[in-house]
């Protein structure tokens, strides 16, 4: 019995493969200078996958921009039986366009359970971090989320519209956030609290605020809303020593 291959280093090999037979895949493009057109062709390819349930798909360090983008979440979006999704898009050329165009394609994927999403270092902005947020809320079976968002240009607005979408996420147990070197200073990180605190089923959290200028209040806010999470046992903050005092004044 030929055993089927699971794992592809090349977009060529991938595309030629039994589309609608993989159950289980790993795709490593990682710095391979992958474009527009060659992230679209990925989408098209990957829409056709019916029976993808786990997906892993590095796409780091590419030339990815937000057409790039807005065809891969086209291709994801009709991956209906996908359950567990690792997706590395982190230092390409996504911006806030792409990325919500891209959440609006994992926002179909309603029998997502688990994803682990690098979207670092792509200038997704206000309009991009709300986008992903409205995306994510839709996936209404998520219970762990990883997410790493550092410099992005998040503002308080975009960590608000994160924050919106991140509520509806009722099923969410394990969350990690990473938005380090962002701008979403006090009412960012006050929002951000707030709609946390709307997750009642989360347990284990880990936030990266550092280098966000949330100061105080910001601190306080954040602490005030966290003290919502009724279930939640494993609490990790990442703020310097001064915010982490103020914090728990909030909790």
């Amino acid at each position: 019995m030929i055993q089927q291959n699971n794992n592809f280093g090349n977009l060529k090999q991938f595309l030629n493969s039994s589309l609608k037979s993989h159950q289980v895949l790993h795709i490593a493009l990682s710095y391979n200078k992958i474009s527009d057109e060659n992230a679209s062709g990925l989408g098209s390819g990957l829409g056709k996958c019916n029976n993808l349930s786990n997906l892993t798909l590095d796409l780091g360090a590419n030339q990815i921009g937000a057409q790039g983008a807005s065809d891969l979440g086209s291709g994801l979006g009709k991956c209906i039986n996908l359950q567990n999704l690792t997706l590395y898009l982190h230092y390409n050329k996504i911006g806030a366009e792409g990325a919500s165009s891209l959440s609006s394609g994992l926002g179909k994927c309603t029998n997502l359970s688990n994803l682990i999403f690098y979207l670092g270092n792509n200038q997704i902005g206000e309009k991009g971090a709300s986008g992903l947020g409205f995306g994510l809320g839709k996936c209404i079976n998520l219970s762990n989320l990883m997410l790493e968002l550092h410099e992005n240009q998040i503002s308080a607005e975009g960590a608000s519209g994160l924050g919106s979408g991140l509520g509806k996420c009722t099923n969410l147990s394990n969350l990690t956030l990473d938005l380090l070197k962002n701008q979403i200073g006090p009412d960012g990180a006050s929002g951000l609290g707030f709609d946390l605190g709307k997750c009642t089923n989360l347990s284990y959290l880990s936030l990266y605020l550092l280098f966000n200028q949330i100061g105080d209040q910001g601190a306080i806010g954040l602490g005030s809303g966290l003290g919502e999470c009724i279930n939640l046992s494993n609490l990790k903050l990442y703020l310097s020593q001064k915010q982490f005092i103020f914090i728990c004044f909030g909790l």
